[in-house]
């Protein structure tokens, strides 16, 4: 039996403007073949065992023909495989969708198409210049600029010249000295407003305002203004920029790495996507199980024993909590006990699992826990669960309180040794703005990764005693939470004057 193959919209480039059965569809997919123009965060949205093939990108390799990219979904699905063919923007809008529909509907093939956002419509929205407005124009036209063999003649030029509205050019960068010239012999005034708006609702969307005469020269290779890249001509682009909200944003352009292990890094770096940024992923630590459960395990059998079980990170509990689980026992077994942890995260992942932290020090470091816990411990049996290495701060202070503190390492906490090697290059070439550094252990895994080249970038530490640790490493440090939390490291790069 054949497959089936769905034809989807990629959107602009913002991975979160692909629709939802966008992503029904990928989550089907056995194979996906996408343009190299799609975001390539999409691609997580795939099955972990999907093969993943790229139709060509320009400058990087190969780009596939239309009929290679046509013949090799009827071969995918004649194979009976689910084939998602992701393409940039809207299928039916100027990305020869409907030739690969006609494709597989020949060959009796079964499919789909869904939709995407095209990148006039999220021009719209994302650079602040509507591109109908009950003032101005009141209609659109969507215009390729990309004419067979160079030749402008395939369009009637003078028709669009007096057309009542917005004229929005797609692929017109390389043909942008014939399809100007055109309209303006047509009759479209040469003073006409023009913006380019060059990737769309990406991170580094740039804006640029002309006339239609000035336009090819704006264009021109020259000026490196390189697709992708669409062009609105009209009225409309003449509009005060009141309504751009994307570009004003407090971190717009600027691209932060975010550090943390994989499985928890999402959350901050769509914090600051939310401000403007582009996010860059390089875990600097990885989080594992123990090399061995015997320590754990005992432990967990003499939970009775224990008047407190104090949690110094989120990990711990997850791995701590998970481990009584499949024992075969639950969460009953910490009914003695009381429980501390060291931040609201921390007392926010044992409420996953129904348990209430009796103790949230107000500083969410482990010395702020010590001297909270301290008061209440004297005489107390102390089970701390930990990483296989950090600090012993919260066990010396609870020690010279007089309480008796078994120590048990629950996780590894282990260096990443080699960076990806594209952010490797970005970092040596200097184009990371910011590093988080949320830990001691992730600072000495950067100046082991990076070495000099994590001199040019700017480092946000989470803690003084991260900041330490980064000077003593012979790093200096543009910025510092003063809250020693996530949100915390966030405000501080928002607010940082450097």
């Amino acid at each position: 039996m054949p497959g089936h193959v769905y034809l989807i919209g990629a959107g602009p480039g913002d991975p979160q403007l692909i629709t939802l059965r966008g992503v029904q569809c990928l989550k089907k997919a056995d194979i996906v073949l996408y343009d190299g123009l799609v975001n390539p965060q999409l691609l997580a949205h795939a099955a972990a065992d999907a093969e993943l093939v790229c139709v060509g990108k320009h400058g990087q390799q190969r780009i596939w023909t239309q009929d290679e990219i046509q013949v090799e979904l009827l071969r995918l699905a004649g194979e009976g495989r689910v084939v998602a063919r992701l393409k940039g923007g809207d299928p039916a809008v100027f990305a020869r969708g409907a030739e690969e529909a006609a494709a597989l509907s020949q060959a009796g093939i079964p499919f789909e198409v869904v939709p995407g956002i095209t990148a006039a419509l999220a021009a719209g929205s994302f650079t602040g210049i509507p591109i109908t407005h009950r003032h101005h124009a009141s209609a659109v036209a969507l215009v390729t600029g990309h004419q067979q063999d160079n030749d402008a003649t395939d369009l009637d030029w003078n028709a669009l010249a007096k057309f009542p509205g917005t004229l929005v050019i797609y692929m017109g960068v390389t043909t942008a000295h014939i399809w100007s010239k055109a309209l303006i012999d047509g009759g479209k005034r040469a003073d006409t407003p023009v913006a380019i708006v060059r990737r769309c609702t990406w991170s580094d969307q740039q804006i640029f305002r002309c006339t239609l005469a000035e336009v090819a020269d704006r264009l021109s290779p020259a000026n490196k203004i390189r697709p992708p890249a669409l062009v609105i001509v009209g009225p409309v682009a003449d509009l005060p920029d009141q309504l751009d909200w994307f570009q004003r944003r407090p971190l717009f352009g600027q691209r932060v790495l975010v550090t943390r292990p994989i499985g928890q890094a999402d959350a901050l770096g769509e914090a600051f996507k939310e401000l403007g940024a582009d996010p860059l992923y390089q875990p600097a630590v990885e989080i594992a199980p123990p090399a061995d459960w015997a320590d754990v395990d005992d432990s967990i059998a003499r939970l009775a024993d224990f008047d407190w079980i104090v949690f110094s990170s989120r990990n711990g509990v997850q791995f701590y909590l998970d481990r009584i689980l499949e024992l075969g026992r639950d969460m009953r077994l910490l009914g003695r006990c009381q429980i501390a942890a060291v931040g609201d995260r921390t007392a926010e992942a044992l409420r996953q699992y129904g348990l209430l932290a009796d103790l949230v020090p107000e500083d969410f470091e482990a010395a702020s826990l010590a001297a909270s816990l301290a008061p209440q411990t004297a005489g107390k049996q102390i089970l701390s669960i930990r990483a296989s290495r950090g600090r012993d701060v919260l066990r010396q202070q609870l020690v010279d309180a007089g309480a008796s503190v078994r120590d048990v390492v629950a996780y590894q906490n282990r260096d990443v040794l080699q960076a990806d090697a594209g952010i490797g290059q970005r970092m040596a070439d200097g184009q990371i703005d910011w590093t988080t550094v949320t830990s001691s252990a992730i600072a000495r895994s950067l100046a082991q990764m990076f070495g000099d080249s994590l001199h040019r970038t700017k480092l946000a530490s989470l803690s003084p005693i991260t900041t330490q640790t980064l000077q003593g490493l012979g790093f200096s440090v543009a910025c510092e939470a003063k809250q020693y939390t996530m949100d915390g490291l966030v405000e501080a790069i928002r607010q940082a004057d450097v």
